[in-house]
């Protein structure tokens, strides 16, 4: 249908369908859905992740070498592993939900080339250990990796992409900026590129800010992602402010009281926006964050922790309005997947059926058919899967046994997961608490 955003017409015969007998989310009055899991196949080595999943059933994120010391952008596709490859230096990944039906994938990826400025940039934090190379925001396509223009500077980030051949990231100009912290050195702005492969536009950052970046976007235009000043390119005062752009003007959509750390994760088709934010002033730069939901008509919501715990992080959204993430004690000393729905966040290892038995560690994605993937951790092998999990409903089988879904669910509760040093240590370098 010409002009008409179908993904966005489907979710919404869906929704409207709710509120007159059709099909609704489980409850607690209803029991909630046991997942069927399945971890998927790794390219060799001992951690991976799943960060993003279509309605296509597509999985897409990181996944290790052999040996742990470079990861590769991984595609999961009917049971396969397909290697993304890289710009010809050592890692690549999926790190945010990209959301597109097109088998357009984006992400980063690092070239064989030196950091002319011996910049870390925001792609080091999420690869197992610091090359030194540049890295650029990069789509994937029919095979090929194709690298995205930059704004003069030498490094790119590609996050969110939608069915309009639109990706969203933000990229280095060459303007020096002083209120970067050493070793970063130039600017960075907000940008859409495409849908035309040398398409670049810049998105204002909110005014008295030097920097931005773009998060997310959805087939209606709508972006999200933060402003703020340089400061090391991870995070933190970069994300002074979360931030909606809208027909082309940036607006403020809140925080939770704290004053860095205001960071949107991603963007259902009906503008709801999710991710995380600092709970108050007092902590500075500090990270001390719990997910958030935001709404045109609500403003922005503090989702909470799972019980026990004291930080938090949304990071995907589907058009039902559920929300996955990550919640762990405090310094981040063990974590694990949620799955928020219907106002309650609830552990997503007490949902699965019976006859797994990793630990769901992260939530990173959900799409239209409550399907999620994330990062599930072994304590036997010590090893990071991803992972696919698939409402019981939608196997078209019942679980074998008498008891309901909701008292199978009751009857196991994740204990929080006790991280290793080493991904501790990766963690708190993802969020720029580490060197």
């Amino acid at each position: 249908m010409k002009g008409v955003n179908t993904r966005f017409l489907v979710a919404a015969i869906l929704l409207a369908g709710s509120s007159s007998g059709g099909p609704t989310l489980a409850s607690e009055d209803s029991g909630r859905p046991a997942y069927i899991v399945t971890n998927l196949p790794s390219l060799g080595g001992t951690v991976s992740s799943g960060n993003s999943l279509n309605d296509l059933g597509w999985a897409s994120g990181t996944s290790n070498l052999p040996g742990d010391t470079t990861q590769h952008a991984t595609l999961w596709l009917d049971g396969r592993r397909i290697d993304l490859g890289t710009l010809g230096g050592p890692n690549s990944g999926v790190v945010w939900p990209v959301k597109n039906d097109l088998g357009f994938i984006s992400g980063i990826a690092e070239t064989d080339a030196a950091d002319p400025l011996g910049e870390r940039w925001s792609c080091s934090a999420f690869f197992p250990a610091r090359t030194g190379k540049t890295c650029r925001g990069v789509v994937w396509e029919r095979g090929a990796i194709r690298a995205l223009p930059t704004l003069g500077g030498s490094n790119g980030f590609a996050t969110g992409s939608n069915n309009r051949r639109q990706v969203v990231g933000w990229t280095e100009t060459t303007v020096h900026d002083p209120t970067c912290i050493p070793p970063q050195v130039l600017q960075f702005r907000p940008v859409i590129w495409g849908p035309g492969n040398d398409q670049i536009e810049v998105l204002p950052s909110l005014p008295g800010d030097s920097v931005g970046a773009a998060t997310a976007i959805n087939d209606r235009g709508q972006v999200v992602g933060i402003s703020g000043i340089c400061d090391r390119a991870v995070g933190r005062f970069s994300a002074v402010h979360a931030v909606l752009w809208e027909d082309g003007a940036a607006v403020d959509i809140g925080n939770l009281g704290g004053v860095a750390w205001n960071t949107p994760m991603a963007i259902n088709e009906w503008g709801d926006v999710v991710g995380f934010s600092n709970v108050s002033a007092g902590d500075g730069g500090a990270f001390n964050a719990h997910a958030f939901l935001w709404t045109k008509r609500d403003g922005i919501r503090d989702l909470g922790t799972l019980p026990g715990d004291a930080l938090s992080q949304a990071l995907g959204i589907n058009n039902w309005r559920q929300v996955v993430g990550i919640s762990c004690t405090a310094g981040f000393a063990s974590c694990r997947g949620f799955l928020w729905q219907n106002g309650a966040m609830t552990d997503l290892s007490s949902l699965v059926a019976p006859g797994y038995s990793d630990q769901i560690y992260a939530a990173g994605d959900i799409n239209d058919l409550g399907r999620i993937t994330g990062q599930a951790f072994n304590p036997t092998t010590n090893e990071y899967s991803a992972f696919l999990a698939v409402p019981e409903q939608a196997k078209g089988r019942a679980h074998s046994g008498t008891t309901s879904p909701r008292a199978r669910a009751n009857g196991r509760r994740g204990a929080p997961l006790a991280l290793p040093q080493e991904v501790r240590q990766m963690l708190l370098r993802r969020l720029g608490l580490s060197d």
